[in-house]
């Protein structure tokens, strides 16, 4: 087994909206060492004290625990087999579970680096029962501190329970996933400018880079939809009544960021062919450019041919002025020619 401190990020029991324990929360990573027992008699203690009065619950945080971890935290706290294993598998396909007393909550993570275009994407699970909640993150992304922290400041929230801490994690996730939204959004205004532009430019590589950062957002987000339309119809239960309209503005969070996903992908899909169209046009001009120097370069290479044979009886062949004429009228043909093809448009 790990060192216990690098899987426990936060652990603590909250009653009424404050922090009780407040010295053995903050030193939990440096406290407890890395003894599985010693461990388990923490968490154990720690669920009896949340368990001990109404309205007191548990919150701890677990970054990349092992499975054997996650196994000890489920006896704990008698977390469902089922549940235990989707949140141990970090490709889980985002979703909500509501079953009875308590609920699971799958988010994928996402984040917008500038530096090189990408969408990096993470995941986080939220295990909610009456008295606890527990997070299980993977990847590094969707650090719960600073949400910890806000929620201390506003005891009025946390009063409300482990549905409280899983809206404020929900809704930083998807106030995420708007911030990828937007970067996507101008990354797609920078390849219609491009593509549209009177430079000639190659834009298939780009869109489809740009297409698979919207790929990732889709995945994210499509899972939730229908949690979000009940959401915003008030249908889920559970939800305590003050912080149902919290989490009807969350479904409508997740609602818009689906339908920009969408109208981002179809969009991406017509700049592709656009971009696609435009590439053949320009390879048909430089097609139609090519065959028209060959043919103007043709005139002069036929006629040279034909004089080149060296036969006897040729026109103008004996003639002082021959040589000029010939390369009069081949002059002569290829400037109307030449002519010819600028006003058609191939040159």
């Amino acid at each position: 087994m790990r060192q216990t401190a690098n899987v426990i990020r936060g652990m603590g029991v909250y009653r009424d909206g404050q922090l009780v324990g407040e010295q053995e929360y903050r030193n939990v990573a440096g406290e407890i060492p890395g003894d599985a027992q010693r461990l388990r008699r923490q968490l154990e203690q720690l669920y009896a004290d949340a368990c001990a009065q109404p309205g007191q619950f548990v919150w701890i945080g677990l970054f990349e625990p092992s499975r054997s971890e996650l196994s000890l935290v489920q006896d704990v706290f008698v977390l469902p087999e089922l549940q235990v294993e989707d949140a141990a598998n970090h490709r889980q396909r985002p979703k909500v579970e509501l079953v009875d007393g308590g609920a699971l909550v799958i988010l994928k993570i996402l984040s917008y680096y500038e530096s090189t275009s990408d969408v990096e994407t993470g995941q986080i699970s939220i295990f909610l029962g009456e008295h606890f909640v527990i997070t299980v993150r993977f990847g590094p992304l969707g650090e719960v501190t600073s949400i910890r922290e806000r929620l201390e400041a506003h005891p009025e929230l946390l009063a409300h329970g482990p549905t409280s801490v899983a809206h404020a994690i929900m809704d930083a996730t998807v106030d995420g996933y708007l911030s990828v939204a937007e970067e996507v959004n101008r990354d797609i205004e920078q390849l219609e400018e491009s593509v549209f532009s009177p430079a000639r430019t190659s834009d298939a590589e780009a869109i489809y880079r740009v297409k698979r950062e919207n790929l990732e957002m889709r995945r994210a987000v499509n899972p939730l939809v229908a949690v979000a339309h009940s959401l915003v119809r008030g249908e889920v239960r559970g939800i305590p009544e003050a912080l149902k309209p919290f989490f009807r503005d969350l479904g409508d969070h997740v609602l818009r960021v689906a339908d920009q996903a969408e109208a981002n992908d179809q969009l991406l899909m017509t700049l592709l062919m656009a971009a696609t169209s435009r590439q053949d046009l320009q390879q048909n001009a430089d097609m139609r450019r090519i065959s028209a120097w060959v043919a103007i370069a043709a005139v002069p290479t036929m006629i040279a041919g034909i004089y080149g044979m060296n036969f006897d009886s040729m026109p103008e062949l004996h003639w002082r002025y021959g040589y000029l004429l010939i390369l009069t009228i081949m002059a002569g043909v290829c400037l109307s020619m030449y002519r010819a093809f600028r006003r058609s448009g191939w040159l």
